[in-house]
Formats: C-alpha cells, structure tokens, sequence
C-alpha cells in the first residue's frame, strides 16, 4: 500500500538479520528450563496469592476455580499461536516483532504501546503487593508498628517497592542467565509454599462451603454498576457483575492476570540456545504447571471458608481490606500456617515483578533497536544486556510503585495482554497466507480454527472487564498513536530504508548488517 507507510513490514529475515548487530547483539544462554522456570516464576505470584481469595469473595464464589479453567482455556489457545510464531520469528519483542512481520508498523507500533502498559504497569502493582507482604513479615519481626510506607509533603512513599524494584533491575543488568538462577531458587521456595497450601488446607475443608457453587447474582450497588460493572453486562442490561454467571464471566476476566506471564517467555527467544524447540516447550510447560496448581488452590481455599468471609471489606482507616490465602489459614486458626504463606508470597511475588520487568525491557529493546523508540534504549553492554533499557525501565516502574496507588491496575494490565493475544492469533493466519515457504519448528493445528478460537474466547474475556478499564485502555492507546506520528513514525529505521530503496510504503527487503557474517545473511 504505497504512500501511507503505516502498514509496511518488516520481513522476518530482516528481523533475523537484525540480531546480528554488533552493537545491540544479545547473548543466546537459555534453555528450555530456563524459560520453563521464567513462566513459572512469573505467573504463580499476585494471582495464586491475592487474587483467588478475592476473586471468589467478590466475583464468583466457590465457582472461583471453573474461573481459572475457563482462563486457562483462553490461554493455551493463545499459547499454541505464540508457540508457532516464537519458533518461526525467534526475535526479542513477542507479540511487537510478531505483528512487525504480519500486520505493518503501524500495528506493531500499538501492540508494543499496548505491552508497555501491560508490563511495565504490572510490575508497579506487584511490586505494590510485595511491599505489603513485606510489610506484614516485618511484623511478625518487630511489632505491629513496622511500615513499608510514609509520608512526605502530603504524599505517600512505598520504600518497600522501591528497593525490590532497584535490586531487580540490577539483577537484569548483570545479566539474564543470573535472573534465571535467582528465579529458580525462589520460584521452588514458593512451589513448595503452594503444595503446603493445597496439603494442609485440605483437611480444613467443608463441605458445606462449595454451597452454592455458582451464588445468585447480586443486585448491583455504587461499587459494581456504572463504569465499574464488566461491560458484557453493561451492554445487556445487567445492573452489576457481582455472583451468577455475570459475576463466574467478570472472575475469569480478572483471574486471566494470574496468567500473565507465558507471553513473556516469547520475549526471551533472541537469547535462547535453540528457541524453535525450546520457546514452546516453556510456553507449554509453564502453562500446564500453573493452571494445575491454580486448580487446587482454588478449591481448597473456599473448601476452608465461606465465600462471603473473604469479600474485600473495609479497614478502619477506610482502605480496602482485600483477602488474600492467608485470610483463610486465619479464619481457621491456623496463623502459623498464614505467616508461611505471607513469607512464601513474598518469595513468590519477587520473581514475579523481575520477569514482568525482563519482559518490559526486551519490548522496549526491540522497539529502539526498530527506531520506534530511541535507538541508545537497545544497545547492549559487555554482559550481553540492553543496560540503557534496563535502568529506563527500572526507573520508570520504581517511580510508578513508589508514589501511585495499585488500585484497578490488575485489570489494565489484562485488557492489554488480552489485547495482544487477539493480534498474534490472527497473525498465525495471516502469516500462514502470506508466507507459507517459513520453516515453522511449531505449526498450530487446524488453523485458522485454532487462532479463531483464541480470538473468540479472548474477546469474550476482553468483554467481561469493567467500562472504566475500557475507558482507561482506549484513553493510553489514543496517546499511543499521537506519539507514533510526533515521532515514532519520522525516526523508524524500516522507514529510512525502503525511501532509499524508493519502495516507501512495502515490505523491506533483508539488508546486509554491518559486522555481522555474510553466512548468516538470508
């Protein structure tokens, strides 16, 4: 489409190529467990530890669980789509590079805009959460007077997010093998936490408690009509989205965050020993561990309790007082048991918010390395790692963790991944079409069934998300494509080549790569 430029591409041997850049050139150490070890590590956190409890206090009572199945349903449709395209494209920037090659810059410009608030906003509110299991550790420590938090000028400082966030970022920046060995020591810390959830909790469970299954729906109130109702029920009427099959519908949205985090693996692809075979193994490995565990918890913990004990309540000093899997160790008197689980959690939200940022930083890596971004963001240090990417990135969710509350941030960050899934389904057909020739280590089955399927259950999933996280999404995408044109679209490096090649508005051809060797060259 000459003229526009807005939907010119970027061939996937030019992306290839690109890799071999002296100067943005990442190391290739990872193997498929390392990858296994980063989903895991990044998606049993916030999910399994805040928002099982929740979820079914608020949303969908003892049904919380069929809510984990049907998101991990949505899930591993995706999956088997990023699976193909990591082992056709394995290129840093997921789901950005992905739709570079299928859809054109424009597209790709927004889906990395749209990774950006999901990562980067992801990593401030777990970091928000961490902070307060930290919070209740010290406690345990020092009395109940000990703080994670204070104020100054009339705002509120988390000093506890701020140095979690500061010792990752150097961690990512001595290199990502080292991230993957701190993941593995602690992601086993909390596996064993969750398996001693699932084995004690099981023998406080009621029977009584997984009745009713599916509560009835709740007439809605200033909480959860309006704009904070899911916009599924807004647009057929409902008065709320709180129990009944609103309220399973809005629960599976929202415990999708808890599965945040298979994407990311894709991201690491450039530096994996053999990411054809390796990236969906790790994409698939994690996925299977996960929802597994998320299963077990799940009924376990509203087997202990009733559903209407852990609704998000009211703290004396008027905040929130949101249940997490401690509440139900609690409620049944078991403290010594809740106090191992706020350590395990700690543990466990650690890794979470080093692999959402690992994967904020590869985005923006492979955006700068494009030209959509500045390009200093992707050159890489003598340890193989984007250095300049690492300390914007850690700067920027230091500073969104230290000083903005988390509140309604899990549902932001799930409208953009949903988003990104539905790009990269369709992206598999469209690639099927336009290059079948592509060597593919993976290949989805029964396409385009398959990448339909995705597409149908992560809009379903995108429709049962709050009007106001709608409202929000739309608002960051708006200010993405006013960035795009101020700057992203006169500074994009596909762009300087196809006007010197005079094919403004195609598909670059490959171009040799200063310092690279010519056998690699496509």
């Amino acid at each position: 489409m000459p003229g526009t430029g807005l939907w010119r591409t970027k061939s996937v041997e030019q992306s290839i190529a690109d890799t071999d850049d002296p100067d943005t050139k990442l190391r290739r150490n990872l193997s498929a467990w390392d990858l296994t070890v980063f989903g895991v590590a990044v998606v049993i956190g916030a999910g399994i530890f805040t928002l099982t409890a929740r979820t079914a206090g608020d949303l969908a009572g003892p049904s919380v669980s069929v809510a984990f199945v049907l998101a991990a349903i949505a899930c591993a449709l995706a999956a088997l789509c990023y699976a193909e395209f990591a082992s056709t494209v394995p290129v840093a920037g997921s789901a950005y590079t992905f739709s570079y090659a299928t859809f054109g810059e424009f597209m790709a410009w927004i889906i990395g805009w749209d990774l950006v608030l999901e990562l980067a906003v992801g990593a401030a509110a777990v970091s928000k959460g961490w902070s307060v299991y930290l919070e209740t550790v010290l406690g345990y420590l020092f009395g109940e007077g000990a703080r994670t938090t204070f104020e100054i000028g009339g705002a509120t400082v988390d000093w506890g997010a701020l140095i979690l966030v500061i010792a990752l970022a150097t961690v990512l920046t001595l290199g990502t093998k080292l991230s993957s060995r701190v993941s593995m020591v602690i992601t086993g810390i909390k596996v064993a936490v969750v398996l001693f959830v699932v084995v004690l909790g099981f023998f406080y469970i009621k029977g009584a408690n997984y009745t009713p299954f599916v509560p009835p729906s709740q007439p809605g109130d200033e909480s959860s009509g309006g704009v904070e109702q899911s916009l599924f029920s807004a647009l057929l009427g409902g008065e709320g989205s709180s129990f009944g099959a609103f309220g399973l519908l809005a629960g599976a949205s929202l415990v999708f965050f808890a599965f945040i985090g298979f994407d990311i693996v894709a991201t690491t692809a450039e530096e994996t020993k053999n990411p054809q075979k390796s990236v969906p193994r790790g994409i698939f490995g994690s996925l299977a561990i996960v929802t597994v565990l998320y299963v077990a918890v799940s009924l376990v913990v509203v087997g202990m309790v009733s559903y209407t004990e852990l609704s998000t309540g009211t703290k004396p000093d008027g905040s929130p007082d949101r249940k997490t899997l401690a509440s139900a160790f609690a409620a049944n008197g078991v403290d010594w048991a809740a106090n191992i689980i706020s350590i395990g959690a700690l543990a466990g939200l650690t890794t979470v918010v080093m692999v959402l940022m690992l994967g904020q930083i590869r985005v923006i890596y492979a955006m700068s390395r494009d030209g959509l971004l500045p390009r200093p963001l992707a050159k890489t240090g003598s340890r193989g790692t984007p250095k300049n990417a690492t300390i914007g990135v850690g700067l920027l969710v230091a500073v969104a963790a230290t000083f903005f509350p988390a509140d309604k941030l899990e549902e932001m960050v799930n409208v953009g991944t949903l988003f990104a899934f539905i790009l990269v389904s369709a992206g598999v057909i469209v690639l099927r079409k336009t290059r079948p020739d592509l060597p593919r280590a993976f290949r989805v089955p029964w396409v385009p069934v398959i990448p339909i399927a995705a597409i149908i259950a992560c809009l379903w999933l995108m429709l049962n998300l709050t009007v106001l996280t709608w409202l929000r999404f739309l608002a960051w995408m708006a200010l993405g494509v006013v960035v795009y044109f101020v700057y992203s679209r006169r500074h994009s490096l596909l762009g300087k080549r196809l006007k010197e090649e005079g094919t403004e508005g195609a598909t670059a051809s490959p171009l040799p790569v200063e310092g690279a060797d010519p056998k690699q060259q496509p």
